[in-house]
């Protein structure tokens, strides 16, 4: 079944430099070792002894608010109720400044 799976794989279509990456965390300084295509110049010694590309991130799971439980939910009622508490201001604002307008027309 393998070989006739291969068989069905277009030629030539993936890329020459997929290899070996360490990607880093920038913030937390945590790395992990996946395959990768990623452009880069820099090279960083694995936990194997070996050297591999290395590419840093400036946020990654191990410091995303999602998946470090961090995340904060946000109010969505009482965020509408301010809005709409500042819609009103606003309105009553602009009719108190077309009236003052109006009456120093006359």
């Amino acid at each position: 079944m393998l070989a006739s799976a291969l068989h069905f794989m277009k030629a030539d279509i993936h890329p020459k430099n997929y290899r070996p990456m360490i990607f880093r965390d920038s913030a937390s300084g945590q790395s992990f070792l996946t395959k990768s295509c990623a452009h880069t110049n820099l090279t960083a010694v694995w936990e194997d002894g070996k050297e591999y590309p290395l590419y840093l991130m400036g946020i990654s799971a191990f410091t995303h608010p999602f998946y470090t439980g961090q995340q904060k939910f946000v109010d969505t009622a009482g965020r509408v109720d301010k809005f709409q508490q500042r819609l009103a201001k606003t309105q009553a604002a602009q009719a108190a400044k077309a009236e003052a307008t109006a009456k120093k027309k006359k």
